[in-house]
């Protein structure tokens, strides 16, 4: 089995670079209250992240892979990191419920495996978030991992992604 990781290595290279370079050319604000974009991991996905209080938030996600969908839903906590207002460090949980073809999985590769299941299972989530004062956009850079309960029982730490959103004020 060939495990390909070139492509979200540098995939968190950029999300790195943009996070830590990025904010010496532009001030940044940390406070918005939704934002919306694409999610870029293995698959490509909606996110819209929406701040309940200061320090709370929601994001639903809404991704394709494997030639199916996922719908996640995620509450985070929200705080400041670092001396730069627009930094923010996150971390919370939430729930998934989607539709794969497992076939089109790398880890399912077996005759038996060959069909469509709906999955359900549980989310945990932890990141870095960088937002700019002068421009409405959002980068985030975080780790998903996921335990599914229904379809497929199994554990999914995988899941690294940048998300890139614009940032209503």
């Amino acid at each position: 089995m060939t495990i390909r990781i070139h492509k979200p290595l540098r995939i968190i290279k950029l999300a790195v670079a943009c996070i830590f370079i990025l904010p010496a050319w532009c001030h940044a604000q940390s406070n918005y209250k939704t934002a919306l974009g694409l999610r870029l991991n293995e698959g490509a996905g909606i996110t819209v992240k929406h701040f309940v209080s200061e320090k709370s938030s929601i994001e639903g996600i809404l991704y394709t892979r494997w030639r199916g969908f996922n719908l996640t839903g995620l509450y985070q906590g929200n705080f400041p990191v670092f001396s730069e207002p627009g930094f923010r460090f996150f971390m919370g949980g939430g729930a998934h419920i989607g539709v794969w073809d497992r076939n089109r999985n790398p880890w399912w590769k077996d005759e038996e495996y060959n069909d469509t299941r709906a999955v359900f299972g549980l989310d945990g989530q932890i990141g870095l978030e960088y937002t700019f004062g002068q421009l409405p956009l959002n980068l985030s850079i975080d780790w998903k991992p996921a335990i599914n309960f229904i379809g497929v029982s199994n554990f999914w730490g995988g899941d690294l992604a940048l998300s890139v959103r614009y940032a209503f004020k």
